[in-house]
């Protein structure tokens, strides 16, 4: 008995050294108590901070990675909303294209039922505006060849302008009349037909305009400014160079000078009598010469019917109904392009106009 007492506890005593000699009992412990598991025992606390894996992350790591995260995300809202206003100024610049460019004369004359052709004279007659000589005669020229177009209606809301630009047309519509003579031009005024929207007018077979309408105004002026008392109040001197003595004529900086100011009332009065000639040939006996017609003088579309300026009281849907008998309407006025309509109305060309405010220039008016 004793010697299996001895016997069995060997191995128990030899189980209780470690490598390093020290004793631990089936815990772990060593013989002074100390726990040397791996994160057991008095050592739990210390191990636990230098393994932040086995208890997760700590709250500062934690903080970092929302903060991480919450910036990500404002990225991507940030990103998601400039693609976002992109696409909007894209589709916004594009709707002011469209809106600002008009079907075309084309798109209309694909038409092949009989209709009443229509061309716009709106606004002031001038070179690169939208009724200058060129694009009225473009769109007349479109309005007399489209094969349906059973007449040519002229549509005037205009208070005058170039002399030139207005002749221009005017010939252009009596050759087009020749040229195609089973094609009557109409022309019907509605808020305003005066001076060279009146010029215009006369080329027509014949003219209406509302009872209200302006018409008439069968003129030519030349206006301008002085600055000379000006300059001499402010201390300004003026410098003119020039190689002929009349050169620098009608200088608003300058003293008005009688000779120059006489040989430009002449230019003036060759100018009008154009402008008469125009409506005597093309109202011919039905105008009523009167010492006023040709003074510039204004009526309205009721006064103006006895004068014979117009040849009845429509507008340009009665006449098409009425007078032309095709009720039908397809407009060929041609339209300047939408970029060059969105910068004109963004004022860009505010400066040349104020520029030319300040010189003389010669108009129907």
């Amino acid at each position: 008995m004793e010697d299996n007492t001895s016997n069995n506890t060997q191995p128990q005593e030899a189980s209780g050294h470690d490598s390093g000699g020290g004793s631990r009992d089936d815990k772990g412990r060593d013989n002074k108590g100390r726990d040397h598991r791996r994160g057991g025992g008095g050592g739990n606390r210390g191990n636990n901070r230098g393994n932040p894996r086995r208890h997760g992350p700590s709250k500062e790591w934690k903080l970092v990675e929302q903060l991480a995260l919450q910036s990500l995300e404002e990225q991507k809202k940030a990103r998601r909303w400039s693609v976002f206003f992109k696409l909007a100024m894209l589709a916004y610049v594009v709707f002011i294209f469209v809106a600002l460019n008009p079907s075309t004369a084309g798109d209309s004359a694909s038409t092949s039922k009989s209709h009443t052709a229509i061309v716009d004279v709106s606004g002031v007659i001038m070179a690169g505006r939208e009724a200058s000589a060129d694009t009225i005669v473009g769109g007349l020229r479109d309005a007399f060849e489209a094969k349906h177009s059973k007449a040519v209606m002229l549509r005037i809301n205009s208070p005058g302008g170039s002399p030139v630009q207005s002749n221009m047309v005017y010939n252009e519509i009596m050759r087009l009349k020749e040229m195609y003579a089973d094609k009557k031009v109409y022309a019907v005024i509605t808020d305003v037909g005066a001076s060279g929207a009146y010029f215009i007018a006369a080329a027509a077979d014949e003219i209406y305009a509302d009872p209200a309408s302006i018409v008439g105004s069968i003129g030519v002026i030349s206006d301008g400014f002085g600055f000379t008392e000006v300059m001499e109040k402010v201390g300004v001197e003026r410098r003119v160079y020039s190689s002929g003595d009349n050169k620098a004529m009608l200088d608003p900086f300058s003293p008005l000078n009688a000779g120059q100011s006489a040989h430009f009332g002449t230019l003036l009065n060759n100018v009008h009598e154009q402008f008469i000639a125009a409506v005597k040939r093309g109202r011919g006996d039905r105008l009523k010469e009167t010492d006023t017609i040709f003074s510039g003088l204004m009526w309205s579309g009721e006064q103006a019917l006895p004068l014979g300026l117009i040849d009845g009281i429509g507008s340009p849907g009665t006449v098409a109904r009425d007078i032309i008998k095709e009720e039908e309407i397809i407009d060929y006025s041609k339209r300047p392009n939408a970029l060059q309509s969105l910068v004109d109305r963004l004022g860009v060309k505010v400066g040349a106009t104020i520029a030319e405010s300040f010189g003389s220039h010669l108009v129907l008016k």
